[in-house]
């Protein structure tokens, strides 16, 4: 009787290593799936910048009177308006404020700038689109620039899932107005909300206006302002 109980035992542990080593084996197919599929989406992506970076050159061949220059990040822009007498460009800890427009390739305005409105923006420490946020980093102050970014460092494989699709390269034109430090932003807004406290009731405020040289964009056929 204690021998079949043994037999019985010795049996049952059979099974369960035998169990075991199967599920283990099992595995291996996933990973080797994994794998490939991991190499295939690095073909996809590569194709599809490639794609893309075709898309980018034909808008610059339709346009030979225009200089375009590549940088180093992987987009390419052209000036429209230049600052050659500053020397200073944003960096982090700095606080930016500037328009952009939002065109596809073929120059359909997909955000015009008064649906994106005037931006405030600190740099690099606010999520933006990523090919934005280096471009805003060349820019001088009072400069208008052309941006086309290809879609890795636009909006990206899912878009922004309201009007720019996936996979989608822009041509954005962005006006940078001013940037200053944190120190003195925080300090701008608390003269500002001082002010107000103290305004007349029904005083209208002050407004002070600035005309700046007016230079044709010939990628948007429009004037900067």
């Amino acid at each position: 009787m204690n021998n079949s109980k043994i037999i019985l035992l010795a049996f049952l542990v059979t099974l369960l290593v035998s169990g075991c080593k199967q599920n283990q084996e099992a595995r291996r197919p996933v990973s080797q799936a994994s794998g490939t599929f991991m190499k295939k989406s690095a073909e996809r992506n590569k194709k599809l910048v490639s794609t893309e970076e075709d898309q980018i050159d034909s808008v610059i061949k339709r346009n030979p009177k225009v200089k375009f220059i590549a940088s180093t990040n992987g987009y390419w822009y052209t000036y429209v308006v230049q600052n050659t007498l500053d020397t200073l460009t944003p960096k982090k800890g700095d606080v930016a404020f500037f328009n952009y427009e939002i065109k596809d390739l073929k120059g359909k305005i997909i955000y015009s700038e008064l649906e994106l409105r005037p931006q405030t923006y600190a740099i690099d420490k606010q999520n933006i689109m990523t090919g934005l946020r280096e471009g805003i980093k060349l820019m001088r102050k009072k400069e208008k620039v052309i941006f086309l970014f290809p879609s890795h460092i636009a909006y990206g494989y899912h878009g922004d899932e309201k009007k720019i699709g996936p996979n989608q390269p822009l041509l954005c034109t962005v006006t940078l107005h001013n940037f200053i430090s944190e120190a003195a932003f925080k300090k701008e807004i608390l003269l500002r909300k001082t002010d107000a406290l103290n305004q007349v009731p029904g005083e209208e405020p002050t407004i002070q206006t600035k005309i700046i040289n007016t230079n044709k964009d010939t990628l948007t056929n429009k004037h900067s302002q």
